[in-house]
């Protein structure tokens, strides 16, 4: 019989880490300068927000499917295609969670695994051509 192997949302810390790692996000994204592209295209207020992308990370690290059982499939690209994603707005997407994720003091080589796939779910989401 051979050990299961943890998941990422179960390295990560869970339920507490992940929830703590996205207020840190939004934090961020609300607060930095360079990320003020991305915070024009959310609520005024980010509840929400942090809380459906808590929920989608959950399931989406091989925790609870939280966001599929509420809402349905993600279907992602097509949520966010009502927003001009281009580099710049993937770009500073990244750039509050790489912050996050140093706030947080996530560790290698979980957080180099989980920042790559992050870069390409966040690249998956560009939906206007190269300037």
């Amino acid at each position: 019989m051979t050990e299961k192997q943890p998941t990422p949302y179960e390295q990560l810390g869970g339920e507490e880490v992940l929830r703590k790692l996205v207020q840190r996000f939004y934090e961020i994204m609300h607060t930095m300068p360079e990320a003020q592209g991305i915070r024009q295209m959310h609520p005024e207020n980010l509840r929400g927000s942090e809380e459906k992308l808590f929920m989608f990370l959950s399931g989406w690290l091989g925790g609870p499917n939280l966001f599929i059982e509420r809402f349905g499939h993600p279907r992602m690209r097509m949520r966010h295609f009502p927003f001009k994603i281009g580099k710049s707005e993937r770009d500073q997407w990244m750039l509050c969670m790489v912050q996050a994720f140093d706030d947080m003091q996530i560790q290698e080589p979980l957080r180099s695994e989980l920042l790559h796939s992050l870069l390409n779910l966040a690249d998956h989401m560009r939906n206007q051509p190269e300037e």
